[in-house]
C-alpha cells in the first residue's frame, strides 16, 4: 500500500527512484511521482502521473531532470480521488520542501484549517500536503530540528520523506506505524517502503523504528529519536538476492509463487528446526487461553491453526480479524498467547491489535516473513517463514508457509505440555517432510486444472465449500477469486450451506467442493449430493476414487493422499490457487496488481 523510494549519491536519482518505484509496484497503487532537486536550477523538479510506473516514464521521457538527490512515490489513494493533483510529491508553498508521504494524518483536517488562516493554499485533497506547508511554515535554519517540530504535530500512522532547496544535500526521513527502510552504500544511501526497492543497489539495512527519524547524506547515515537524541542503529545483511523478485520464465509472479512452494515448504521446515529453543516453548506452560489475530488470507491460515493448536496442545484457541479485535473489549491478561500472523509484519490493523494486548499483559507470538519488520520487534516471540519475497499481491507461498509454521508450532506445544510422545512429533515430522513431493504432484495437474477453468471463466459465481480444516481452505478459494478475478465467490462450511446458501444453487453454479478421503469424507457426500439435488455444478478437489463421488461430479481435480489428515488443508489449497490463476488469466486480468489491492496494508 503505497510505495516511497529515495535517493542521495553520485548517480543519477531519476533511474534509481523510478527502477524502485517498478520493484514496489506489487503493493498497490493509482498514481506516482517523483521529486529530483536539479543541479543546474537548484529547484525541485517535480513530476507526477495518473496510472501505471510506465505512465511516468513516457511523460518525462527526454526531459532534462539532472539531480543526484530525490524522493518518489506511488499512491493507493485514501485522501481523494486518483488525479495529479492528488498524487504524490507534494510541494510547500515556496516550493522549497517536498514531501512523500504513506499512511494517514489523522489530525490533517485541523491543521489544514490554521494553515489555511495563515495564508497557505492547498492544490490537493490529500492530509499529506498538510506536511509539506507545515515544514515551510516552522523551518528554522535546520531541517532536522522543523521534521522533529512537525513529528510532534501529526498524529496518526506515517513513513515520511523530505528533500529541500534550504538543505540540498541530505533526505530526511521518519517513520510511525509504516514501514520504512534505509539503504546503506558506498557513496550513496537510499530510502524504500520495502527492501525490493533497492536491492539492486545494497544489501545493507536499517529498519527505522517507531518515532525515528532519519538524515540522509551520500555519506553518512544518522537516526534520531523523536525527541532528537541520537540512536545508534545496527545495520542488517539480506541474504536473499534481486532473482528472488523476479519472475524467473514464469508469465506472472503469482504463478512462479505457488510454483515456489514446495522449496518454501522445505525452508519453513528447515528454519523452524533451526529455532526449537525459541522461547516460547517456555512460556506455553503457563497459557490458559490463545488468540490469533490476523487479516486476510492470514487470517484463513489462522483458522486452520485454531484446529492443530487445539487437537495437539489443548489451549482453547478463538481466531479473530484484527481489525475486529483492537475494538473488542476483550478480556487478556499475563496468562493470554495473542499469535500476530502478517506476510509482511508491517500490517497496521494486526500490528495495533497486537500491541494493545502487550499493554494488557498479554505476550505476543508473531508469525512473518520479513526479517526486521514492525511486528516481529514488536512481539515478545517471533517465528520467521521462509519464503523470500512474495511479489504477487495474492499471498500463495506465504500461506502455505504459515500453515506449515502454524501446525510444526502446535506439535512442538503439544509436546512442551506433554500431550504428544517424542515419537509421536516424530512421526509426524516425518509426514510433513513428505509435504514439498506431494505439493509437487498436485503441480503436475496444472494443465488439467486449467482446461476446467476455461469451462468456468465465464460465470459470475462461485461457491467453495469444506469441512473442518479444510473449511477455512474453501474461504481462502474463494478469497483468491475474488481477488484476482473478480469474480463474486463465497466460501462456507459445507454443514451451513443448508442453512441459507442452498437458495443459490441452481444449473448455472459452480461448486467448488474439497473432498479429502478424511474422517469428515461421507459427510461431505452427503452436501455434495444436497448441491445436485439442486441442479449445481460440482468440481471435487479430492483424492479419492470412489466411484460415487465421480458419479456426483462434474469434474474432479486430483490430489495426492496423505497418511495425516491433518496434512491435507496444505495439500488441497494448491488446486484452489491454480484454478483461481487460470480463471483470472483467461479473462484477462492483472493477477499480480488487482485493482483497489494493496500487498501491505499499513492504514486502518
Amino acid at each position: 500500500m503505497c510505495g516511497i523510494v529515495g535517493y542521495v549519491g553520485y548517480r543519477k536519482a531519476v533511474p534509481v527512484l523510478l527502477h524502485g518505484l517498478q520493484r514496489l509496484e506489487y503493493r498497490g497503487y493509482d498514481s506516482a511521482g517523483l521529486a529530483v532537486l536539479d543541479e543546474k536550477s537548484k529547484k525541485i523538479i517535480v513530476e507526477k502521473q495518473v496510472g501505471k510506473i510506465k505512465d511516468l516514464q513516457e511523460y518525462i521521457w527526454g526531459k532534462e531532470i539532472n539531480g543526484n538527490i530525490g524522493i518518489a512515490h506511488t499512491r493507493w489513494a485514501t485522501h481523494g480521488p486518483p488525479s495529479i493533483e492528488n498524487a504524490h510529491p507534494h510541494t510547500s508553498k515556496s516550493e522549497a520542501f517536498a514531501v512523500v508521504h504513506n499512511g494517514i494524518i489523522e489530525n490533517y483536517a485541523k491543521l489544514k484549517d490554521e494553515l489555511i488562516k495563515k495564508g497557505y493554499q492547498f492544490k490537493s485533497q490529500t492530509d499529506t500536503e498538510v506536511i509539506a506547508h507545515l515544514l515551510e511554515e516552522y523551518y528554522e535554519k535546520d531541517l532536522l530540528t522543523t521534521v522533529l517540530k512537525v513529528a510532534k504535530m501529526i498524529e496518526g500512522a506515517y513513513a515520511i520523506g523530505v528533500i529541500s532547496t534550504v538543505e540540498p544535500d541530505k533526505i530526511v526521513a521518519l517513520r510511525k506505524g509504516s514501514p520504512l527502510v534505509v539503504g546503506i552504500g558506498e557513496g550513496e544511501n537510499f530510502i524504500a517502503s520495502d527492501i525490493p526497492a533497492i536491492l539492486e543497489y545494497t544489501k545493507t539495512f536499517i529498519a527505522l523504528d517507531d518515532e525515528e527519524i532519519a538524515v540522509i547524506t551520500k555519506d553518512k547515515v544518522e537516526v534520531y529519536d523523536i525527541n532528537g537524541n541520537k540512536v545508534e542503529k545496527k545495520p542488517f545483511t539480506v541474504k536473499w538476492d534481486l532473482a528472488a523478485a523476479e519472475k524467473g520464465g514464469f508469465k506472472h509472479f503469482m504463478l512462479k509463487e505457488i510454483y515456489e512452494q514446495p522449496k518454501t515448504i522445505t525452508d519453513t521446515i528447515s528454519g523452524f528446526f533451526s529455532d526449537l529453543n525459541n522461547p516460547v516453548y517456555n512460556e506455553i506452560k503457563n497459557i490458559q487461553n490463545i488468540v490469533i489475530i490476523a487479516c486476510g488470507t492470514s487470517y484463513h491460515a489462522g483458522l486452520v491453526g485454531k484446529f492443530w493448536i487445539e487437537k495437539f496442545v489443548k489451549i482453547p484457541t478463538i481466531v479473530d480479524y484484527a481489525s475486529e479485535f483492537r475494538y473488542r473489549d476483550f478480556p487478556v491478561n499475563e496468562k493470554t498467547l495473542i499469535i500476530a500472523i502478517s506476510q509482511s509484519g508491517e500490517t497496521a490493523d494486526t500490528r495495533f491489535s497486537a500491541i494493545d494486548a502487550r499493554k494488557k499483559s498479554a505476550k505476543v507470538l508473531s508469525i512473518v516473513n520479513v526479517v526486521g519488520s514492525s511486528l516481529s520487534r514488536e512481539s515478545d516471540f517471533v517465528i520467521y517463514t521462509y519464503c523470500g519475497p512474495e511479489i504477487g499481491v495474492a499471498a500463495t507461498k506465504t500461506f502455505t508457509a504459515q500453515l506449515i509454521t502454524l501446525l510444526l508450532f502446535s506439535l512442538k506445544a503439544g509436546l512442551e505440555r506433554g500431550n504428544l510422545t517424542q515419537e509421536e512429533f516424530e512421526k509426524y515430522y516425518n509426514d510433513i517432510i513428505h509435504l514439498p513431493h506431494l505439493v509437487n504432484e498436485v503441480l503436475k495437474q496444472d494443465k488439467a486444472i486449467e482446461e476446467i477453468s476455461y469451462k468456468y471463466h465465464n460465470v459470475k459465481d462461485f461457491l467453495f465449500l469444506g469441512r473442518g480444516l479444510n473449511y477455512p481452505i474453501a474461504l481462502e478459494g474463494a478469497l483468491k477469486l475474488k481477488e484476482i478475478s473478480y469474480i463474486h465467490a463465497e466460501g462456507y462450511p459445507a454443514g451451513e450451506m443448508k442453512h441459507g446458501p442452498i437458495a443459490l444453487i441452481d444449473e448455472n453454479l459452480p461448486v467448488v467442493c474439497i473432498v479429502p478421503k478424511d474422517s469428515l469424507y461421507e459427510k461431505m457426500i452427503s452436501n455434495i449430493q444436497e448441491v445436485k439435488a439442486r441442479k449445481g455444478i460440482v468440481i471435487s478437489v479430492s483424492d479419492s476414487q470412489d466411484s460415487h463421488l465421480l458419479s456426483l461430479s462434474d469434474n474432479i481435480i486430483k490430489i495426492p493422499s496423505v497418511e495425516n489428515e491433518n496434512l491435507y488443508p496444505i495439500v488441497s489449497v494448491i488446486p484452489l490457487q491454480l484454478l483461481t490463476y487460470h480463471i483470472a488469466t483467461i479473462l484477462g486480468k492483472d493477477v499480480d496488481q488487482p485493482r483497489n489491492l494493496a500487498k501491505t496494508v499499513t492504514v486502518e
